[in-house]
């Protein structure tokens, strides 16, 4: 008696079928409608959907590839190689295809983007935003098309990018494990599903899929038409000064992204509405102000005013608030430090301590006599 055995074919989950997951969702079908935006960042502890949803989105492009980067990957397999020997002795160019090339049309997946080499995260974000991919040697280059859907994920546990490289990716969002007891069963029973019959489980989610490419595919014919207004363009000014994020990236990737979503929403111009439903998805790698409110922003900067003020002001004021302090008691002694107020009025000053003297018997010269 002999068993046959067979490898499982690995089914992507359907992008409609997700669960919990509409700020990712969102990002992800507005980096597919305008590549232009630069990509999307995911940042999650493990177990999020990250690289779930990443594959599902392929299935709703036209060309349907899913290329993953892995870490080890040298500059030339990212981008190509070209064969100098061969233009030497035939004048002809040999392009050999890199990771770049394979990802045109599709999405191109880089886990732990976070644990790249910055020289190749620079090139991913180059050919992302511009869609073309250049490959020079000893004078020789050569130019194509990559126009992709760029997706990194990484763990925030792991370390973080650099502040130059993570402004460039357009989207970001922030995913955490959740701890509502009733979506995690959604998500668990959703998954149980899949995995009980993929074949099964697709079929059902065969008509939404197939919409939603087809709304995918409208929205990225439709974002020439659309515009914005002064007021649109008001509000997101408004946005970026608020979050004091640096230069005016975040305001153009705020209209586009914006304008995206009115296309895919088959909206008529782009609105205010518009841009406050994907102003978090730009701003929240970007963001300078921690998110404070102003208020509380006014408050730290009155406290710094205070703070700088010469030694005799500060000991003045550390001194009422230890008076104004309920939790002093009455009989304290004069000479007592109230920690608790002392912190407040004087951040990280230390007293002066007297520091004990050695006498040394002997010099030692600085340039010995050669004998």
């Amino acid at each position: 008696m002999t068993t046959s055995m067979t490898t499982p074919v690995a089914l992507p989950f359907p992008f409609t079928a997700l669960v919990g997951q509409a700020a990712l969702q969102q990002a992800l079908l507005l980096a597919a409608i305008d590549l232009a935006l630069g990509g999307v960042l995911v940042s999650g502890p493990r177990g999020t959907a990250k690289s779930t949803a990443a594959r599902a989105l392929a299935e709703l492009l036209p060309e349907g590839r899913f290329v993953t980067l892995p870490l080890g990957a040298s500059e030339e397999r990212l981008t190509g190689t070209l064969d100098i020997e061969s233009a030497l002795r035939d004048a002809s160019v040999r392009f050999s295809p890199g990771l770049l090339a394979q990802a045109h049309g599709g999405v191109l997946y880089v886990d732990e983007v976070n644990l790249l080499p910055d020289a190749l995260v620079d090139l991913l974000l180059d050919a992302a935003a511009s869609g073309v991919n250049s490959v020079e040697r000893d004078g020789i280059s050569h130019s194509h098309d990559a126009r992709f859907v760029l997706i990194g994920t990484m763990n925030p546990e792991e370390g973080e990018l650099r502040p130059q490289l993570i402004d460039r990716f357009g989207l970001m969002v922030a995913l955490d494990s959740g701890f509502d007891v009733a979506l995690r069963q959604r998500i668990v029973r959703t998954r149980l599903a899949f995995d009980a019959d993929p074949h099964a489980f697709r079929a059902q989610c065969d008509g939404e899929q197939r919409t939603l490419r087809e709304r995918v595919q409208c929205a990225r014919d439709a974002i020439a038409t659309l515009a914005w207004s002064d007021e649109v363009h008001e509000r997101v000014s408004a946005l970026c000064v608020a979050a004091q994020v640096d230069g005016v990236r975040a305001d153009l990737t705020m209209l586009r992204a914006a304008r995206a979503l009115a296309a895919f929403e088959a909206a008529d111009a782009v609105t205010v509405a518009h841009v406050d439903r994907v102003a978090e998805s730009v701003l929240c790698h970007r963001r300078r102000d921690g998110g404070v409110s102003v208020e509380a922003r006014a408050s730290n900067e009155r406290l710094d005013a205070a703070d700088a003020k010469p030694q005799g002001e500060r000991a003045d004021r550390g001194h009422a608030a230890q008076l104004s302090d309920p939790s002093t008691p009455d009989d304290a002694d004069p000479g007592h430090t109230n920690h608790a107020s002392h912190a407040q009025s004087d951040w990280g000053y230390l007293p002066p301590e007297p520091v004990g003297t050695t006498q040394v018997k002997g010099v030692i010269p600085l340039h010995p006599k050669k004998r």
